[in-house]
């Protein structure tokens, strides 16, 4: 499959799910805390990331899919679906409107194509490996900042932050002192998003998942941004860790980070 054809399948299906999610904006259900406490999960999580893997089984048979709630699906093989059902599920389960649907397509564990939908926000991000990134259709690239003391940047913390020593709050507090400003907004995919549109300029965080970062990345370089892991090496989404930025500050950021995460 084409990353063109997995971009518009992924359309598809990613505006099925969105709408379906709509419905439980604010009507979240009995929420239940996974291993951790801060780590929360509702019975949409599970409800839409069925509806997706049908959806993406229905238009794409033979592709494996792996799936935050549900797991892997269907034999291993060169291509899969990633997909994030509900990604910010905190934000959802308290009705903060800052939650999507990511479902991103891989090629022998390199994202090819990517479509975040946020659909509480009205909006719908998209990319194909080599067709570039679109917010509602329209194209968008990352900013044109090149100072990181002029630079917002986005990230988050794990969920084992109470326990590990590992939990970004070294990084978050250097960044604080040495980057414009710093955020943290709770779902992934939106970083993501939000640093291909240039409204932020960069984005690191750890121990994530694969489906919380293939379609954002691969949003983040058809929007001209870089992509990578925390020490600069290559992105790999099952690694859980990245810097995702508009590529000026890319190198600054890299080495800032050194040592804090």
């Amino acid at each position: 499959m084409t990353p063109a054809a997995a971009r518009d399948i992924a359309l598809e299906v990613g505006a099925l799910a969105g709408r379906a999610l709509l419905e439980g904006w604010g009507h979240a259900g009995a929420v239940r805390a996974k291993e951790h406490d801060t780590d929360l999960v509702t019975e949409w999580d599970t409800r839409i990331e069925a509806l997706i893997a049908r959806e993406l089984a229905a238009r794409a048979p033979g592709v494996a899919i792996l799936g935050e709630e549900l797991g892997a699906r269907g034999a291993a093989g060169h291509e899969t679906w990633v997909v994030d059902p509900v990604d910010g599920t905190v934000n959802f389960a308290h009705a903060l409107p800052l939650f999507g649907v990511s479902i991103g397509f891989e090629r022998d564990g390199e994202p090819e194509a990517g479509v975040v939908v946020a659909p509480a926000l009205g909006w719908t991000f998209a990319a194909a490996r080599g067709a570039g990134a679109t917010r509602n259709g329209a194209p968008i690239s990352v900013s044109a900042t090149a100072r990181l003391d002029r630079a917002l940047l986005v990230t988050g913390f794990p969920y084992d932050r109470r326990e590990s020593p590992r939990n970004n709050f070294a990084a978050w507090t250097h960044m604080q002192l040495h980057a414009g400003a710093v955020r943290r907004l709770g779902a992934a995919s939106l970083d993501l998003c939000f640093v291909a549109s240039g409204w932020l300029d960069g984005y690191w965080e750890m121990k994530l998942k694969a489906w919380d970062l293939s379609a954002g990345a691969i949003i983040v370089r058809e929007a001209g941004g870089r992509v990578t892991a925390l020490d600069g090496g290559p992105f790999v989404s099952a690694s859980g860790e990245i810097v995702a930025s508009n590529g000026a500050i890319h190198d600054t950021l890299v080495h800032e980070l050194a040592g804090r995460v």
